[in-house]
């Protein structure tokens, strides 16, 4: 008989429990949506931008270049989400894939048929020779620094989801149940089946029951304040949609940094990996491209260069087919009801003896003996320390499943420390360069002077602009001019 009630005690006191959780379970794990759909809005637009950037302004590599974009949106959101990668790792990996398609249909329009082989020392000469100067770098940095509180939060809104499914389901100790059926149940033990607990009485079992949730407190407290801190970090200043909206720039402002320094970067890749195989006789209809093209293509560089320098003033604005909350808003309404959450689990043995389990309006009370009118034990406070002197039961130690939260916890909370400096993700080695290698510094100048040796040899073209008239139209033609820095290439 007293194992059924030792069942059902132990039933109903977890059910309570989550009755009490329901409603900050239910706004965590809302929000959690919320903040993916914006997340995804915010991807979807910024990628929705960079493919449009290609096919309005580079259309003869836009084809091959949806999938390192598709990549580059995918690895972004899988790294918010918490999966276990980085920006600089996402990044260096779209322009790796990249630098071959620009080389070969930009800066060098005349190359077919790359090898696998040759597009493989394409790519890890860019690593080397960095022919996308600084920008690939300060694309990494952006993102880095405007992603970490996005990822953070993500991560933060499990665990707080982790810590609320622990404690419904920590474990009841035997001391727990005993001290449980005594104060529910053995009153009708006696016939008094209308007789509630006494309130002190109630406190002093619930809170050697739940004495190791309560050590959650404090961490919890300071789970709050980090949530507060990383949700004002990402929404507050618009940096993530800045950050976002700006991909495109940062990408466009690359490739014509590696087009200007396109002389010096062939012939580097030249000495690295040899010539490839080039176009023979002239110049298919598919390489030329009507003039009023090239001015739209060319104003639309320079009005999307042009709109890089005012970006920093001007938040993402999503699109009217967009219905998802901004970020901002999500925060604002998240924070608020977290905040009112801080004191949870200080106080939820309160809440578990309020309402229906106790008496509050009678004159008499059940106090684990007998029908008395008052309480008269010492009620002591929260937490493992207090027990000591519970009167109603004995507290052993530390739940190890708590143990564990509060060692999750203790681990986030040390970003709390790092508030004044974000953790960015360093520019590693691989594009650093050492040895013979070029470092990320040392950037290609686009200059040729004299004394370099390269001035009026003519022995290397580079791309330029040749217009044709056929049929009365007006064309642009990519041609080769002279560049001095290198043996001829047609």
């Amino acid at each position: 008989m007293e194992e059924s009630y030792q069942a059902a005690v132990r039933r109903e006191r977890t059910q309570s429990i989550q009755a009490l959780n329901f409603e900050l379970k239910y706004m965590i794990v809302g929000h959690i949506t919320a903040f993916q759909e914006a997340f995804e809005s915010l991807l979807r637009f910024a990628e929705n931008r960079t493919s449009s950037l290609f096919e309005t302004a580079y259309r003869p590599m836009a084809k091959e270049a949806a999938e390192p974009v598709k990549e580059l949106f995918t690895d972004i959101s899988l790294y918010i989400l918490g999966a276990e990668t980085t920006v600089e790792s996402a990044v260096l990996r779209f322009f790796d894939s990249l630098f071959p398609l620009v080389y070969s249909r930009l800066i060098n329009p005349g190359i077919t048929d790359l090898s696998e082989d040759y597009t493989e020392c394409l790519r890890l000469t860019r690593q080397d020779i960095n022919p996308f100067g600084h920008y690939s770098k300060n694309m990494v940095t952006e993102l880095s620094k405007s992603l970490w509180a996005s990822r953070m939060l993500s991560q933060a809104l499990s665990l707080g989801i982790e810590v609320i499914n622990t404690t419904e389901h920590a474990a009841v100790s035997k001391e727990c149940s005993r001290a449980l059926v005594k104060m529910q149940y053995c009153p009708h033990c006696q016939g008094l089946t209308l007789i509630r607990p006494c309130v002190g009485y109630c406190l002093n079992v619930m809170r050697g029951c739940l004495a190791s949730v309560a050590e959650l407190d404090a961490h919890w407290r300071h789970f709050i304040s980090t949530l507060e801190y990383l949700a004002n970090e990402m929404a507050a200043s618009h940096e993530l949609e800045m950050a976002l909206s700006g991909i495109w720039s940062s990408i466009n402002e690359a490739i014509l940094h590696a087009q200007l320094n396109g002389p010096q970067l062939s012939a580097t890749v030249d000495k690295v990996c040899g010539q490839p195989k080039q176009q023979e006789g002239n110049l298919s209809s598919a390489n030329i491209v009507p003039v009023k093209e090239v001015t739209e293509t060319q104003t639309f560089v320079m009005a999307h260069t042009s709109l890089n320098n005012k970006r920093s003033s001007l938040p993402l604005k999503a699109s009217k087919n967009d219905k998802s909350r901004s970020l901002k808003k999500i925060s604002r309404e998240f924070i608020s009801y977290m905040k009112r959450s801080r004191t949870f689990y200080a106080s939820i043995a309160e809440r578990l003896c309020d309402g229906d389990l106790v008496m509050r309006d009678s004159s008499t009370c059940w106090n684990g003996e007998d029908v008395v009118e008052s309480y008269t034990s010492r009620v002591v406070s929260n937490g493992l320390k207090a027990q000591i002197n519970n009167p109603e039961l004995k507290v052993r130690g530390l739940d190890p499943l708590i143990n564990n939260l509060i060692d999750k916890l203790q681990h986030f909370n040390q970003l709390d420390a790092e508030k004044a400096k974000l953790k960015l993700e360093r520019w590693g080695p691989r594009d650093a360069g050492s040895g013979g290698g070029r470092s990320e510094e040392m950037e290609s100048s686009g200059d040729c002077d004299d004394e370099d040796g390269c001035q009026g040899s003519g022995d290397r073209m580079h791309t330029a602009a040749i217009f044709l008239s056929l049929d009365a139209h007006m064309y642009f033609v990519p041609q080769q001019v002279c560049n001095p820095c290198g043996p001829a290439r047609w």
